[in-house]
């Protein structure tokens, strides 16, 4: 009952300032619609970033190698240090904290299927290799798996781009292609995929056979590079470390010389990355809350405009035993409902501008980087939080007016 006779009150007061009342709410939606969209978009473009850093390399160790540039034992500086296979193998067995080795050897090659060919960078890896750079298959088709690298099958697996150059619309699984004028089975097709990093091209253009069956056609005994993958993503640090200290035992240079192997530490990339978007994030979220505490200024002045106007009234609620708590709760109360109401038209028009924006394709152009916005219970929540806010002080210094004036005077008031 106490409720409801607030609300009758409300909408008496609010019948009284229409023009007001209605600007003020549109404010409260145009900032309620600020904060919460540009928030969306901020998070909805850090995902993207985040997918498309992982889709180059899913919380991994990338190792080249390099050049010494210290002295170490007696031999010179600028000695070449080249990575071999039996390096995979001596890490996964020194470091028992790497979940995941992949030796990789590379090259360009000609790929040809009938009148039809295409030029690319073919690299030939273990397995492992479709985790840790996310080279995940079409359905119908698979990625390497151990038979092939045992039996040193002649299988590939295509890059989207690669495929459809060479195939066109066609499904290319099961097929029969050219590389370098050697005949090999197409056994998947990776997906088209967003990278914001990459080396010797993105993925979508890239084939990939396995390492046994490169190395024993092309007869390399150097390795591109050896990626690793951590099984605590934490201790990255420490298994870069590790790994410095015992490729320095085995090649003979200072594990402090950091040029010595190359090491592109993917897992710090995304901590740095996700540090970059809170804050974008929070900035945003300042923007929009600006907004709104404009807006809220508006509600203010609404507050003060009804406390005069009741000036009288409040000085008979008084004089009959009203306490200042329940005239500050009543003015508060209708700040809040204010707040709240435009903050629910902004919460439903945000929903929808989502919606929309989902609907529209993110496969090509600046859109496949932007991403889509995404209104997520984080966001809608820092939103509430800022109406409140906004709608507790809009009211509160009104409030603590009308609970300060003196029941006698108030009955005067004319």
């Amino acid at each position: 009952m106490f409720l409801l006779m607030l609300l009758k009150e409300f909408i008496e007061d609010i019948r009284k300032q229409k023009l007001r009342a209605f600007l003020t709410t549109i404010a409260i939606t145009w900032g309620t619609l600020a904060v919460i969209l540009l928030m969306a978009f901020g998070t909805g473009l850090g995902f993207q970033m985040r997918e498309s850093l992982l889709n180059a390399g899913d919380k991994i160790i990338r190792i080249y190698g390099g050049q010494t540039t210290i002295k170490f034992q007696g031999l010179p500086v600028g000695r070449r240090i080249r990575l071999r296979e039996d390096d995979a193998r001596i890490l996964r067995e020194s470091i028992p904290m790497i979940e995941a080795v992949s030796a990789n050897l590379g090259r360009r090659v000609r790929l040809r299927r009938a009148d039809k060919s295409a030029s690319t960078h073919m690299e030939g890896v273990y397995p492992e290799f479709e985790s840790l750079r996310r080279m995940y298959p079409k359905a119908g088709g698979r990625f390497l798996n151990f038979k092939d690298l045992e039996e040193r099958r002649r299988v590939v697996f295509l890059g989207s781009v690669v495929a459809e150059e060479l195939f066109d619309s066609e499904d290319p699984v099961a097929k029969t292609i050219t590389i370098d004028g050697l005949p090999f089975k197409v056994i998947g097709v990776l997906p088209k995929k967003t990278q914001s990093s990459m080396n010797n091209g993105p993925d979508d253009r890239r084939a990939i056979i396995p390492f046994s069956t490169f190395q024993s056609i092309y007869g390399d005994i150097y390795l591109n590079e050896l990626i690793v993958k951590p099984s605590q993503p934490q201790k990255a640090k420490l298994v870069i470390s590790k790994l410095r200290r015992i490729l320095g035992r085995r090649y003979h240079f200072d594990p402090e010389d950091e040029r010595a192997i190359a090491i592109w530490d993917f897992i710090e990339q995304e901590e740095i990355g996700a540090k970059v978007f809170m804050g974008l994030n929070i900035f945003l979220g300042l923007v929009g809350a600006m907004s709104l505490l404009i807006a809220g200024v508006g509600v203010a002045n609404i507050m003060y405009v009804v406390v005069k106007e009741r000036t009288h009234e409040i000085g008979i609620k008084r004089a009959v035993g009203a306490k200042r708590k329940h005239i500050i709760f009543q003015i508060v109360f209708e700040s809040l409902l204010i707040a709240f109401t435009g903050g629910g038209l902004g919460l439903l028009i945000s929903k929808a501008v989502v919606k929309l924006m989902w609907s529209i394709p993110t496969s090509d152009g600046a859109m496949q980087f932007l991403g889509r916005p995404i209104m997520d219970n984080v966001v809608i929540a820092i939103a509430v939080g800022i109406l409140t806010v906004i709608g507790l002080l809009a009211g509160l210094f009104p409030a603590r007016k009308a609970a300060a004036i003196d029941p006698v005077d108030a009955l005067r008031y004319e």
